[in-house]
């Protein structure tokens, strides 16, 4: 089978399959304040593979998804070729990162005004739909419902807002009952050739999800977590200034990382990992 390289993102190498069909291959890069590290984190490529299969074979019943099939390697996914829409889709339970900043600076998140007197980490009162612009290059930049529904359309923003509350509310549930709060998450929607909304890209990943461990929460500072933070709170105690090159990471951030992507990946799906590079089709049910 042909494969023709279509595009190279800051994780993933795309490849057209046919007219209908691309293949994604997750590299085992890191990215941090949208810069590509040289230092690679192994098995990362097949965490974010297998964990996002996982979690599109459990919400096909609330949205379409563009996964055909797992590839033997464990990285690789063939999906179908969708129309992706311009805007990133973050849901946020808990006030962090730069929802905690845009709060302290005018009490609002993207449009939401919050209730006074939060302080950082603490799980809002309900989540919030708080879209993002894609930037081809640099930081992508929050954005209010008004603007987002001027990019996609009112009645898609609409469906694409209710979509990704079900979605986060389905998979926070989840992660609570394994002991992992899922504090917020950006999910990326399409439109296939019937215009029907369809989830893409990834889901639920240490890469696009917060991940905290429940029996660890404690509000009014940042929390541990299993995602990329870990590689974030390093770069930014050696004073980094966050443009390329970006650090070599030290052998013992690449292995905590790992050990940190491989654990959301067991706790999350109750397979254990070594398994799951035997044979990938254990996280589909």
């Amino acid at each position: 089978m042909s494969e023709t390289p279509v595009a190279s993102g800051k994780v993933r190498e795309i490849y057209a399959l046919d007219d209908e069909r691309l293949l994604l291959v997750a590299s085992d890069r890191i990215s941090t304040f949208d810069v590509v590290l040289p230092t690679e984190i192994p098995d990362k490529g097949c965490v974010l593979t297998g964990l996002s299969g996982f979690w599109f074979a459990r919400t096909r019943h609330i949205v379409p998804n563009h996964l055909l099939g797992l590839r033997a390697d464990g990285r690789s996914t063939e999906c179908k070729r969708l129309e992706m829409l311009p805007i990133e889709c973050v849901v946020r339970g808990y006030i962090t990162g730069s929802g905690w900043k845009d709060y302290l600076a005018t009490g609002e998140v993207c449009g939401h005004r919050l209730p006074e007197g939060l302080v950082e980490s603490e799980q809002l009162p309900q989540p919030i739909f708080t879209p993002a612009t894609k930037a081809q290059t640099g930081h992508d930049e929050n954005i209010t419902r008004t603007q987002a529904a001027a990019l996609v359309g009112e009645a898609l923003f609409e469906e694409v807002e209710r979509v990704s509350l079900e979605l986060y509310a389905h998979a926070s549930e989840h992660a609570r009952a394994r002991g992992i709060i899922l504090a917020d998450t950006k999910l990326e929607f399409g439109t296939d050739e019937v215009g029907r909304l369809v989830l893409a890209d990834e889901a639920f990943t240490p890469d696009s999800s917060r991940f905290w461990p429940a029996d660890e929460y404690e509000p009014g500072h940042p929390q541990p977590s299993f995602d990329k933070q870990f590689v974030r709170d390093y770069c930014e105690s050696i004073g980094w200034d966050k443009t390329y090159p970006g650090p070599e990471l030290p052998e013992h951030v690449v292995a905590g990382t790992r050990r940190r992507y491989v654990d959301a990946f067991e706790d999350l799906t109750g397979v254990a990992f070594d398994e799951y590079l035997a044979d990938p089709r254990l996280v589909l049910p």
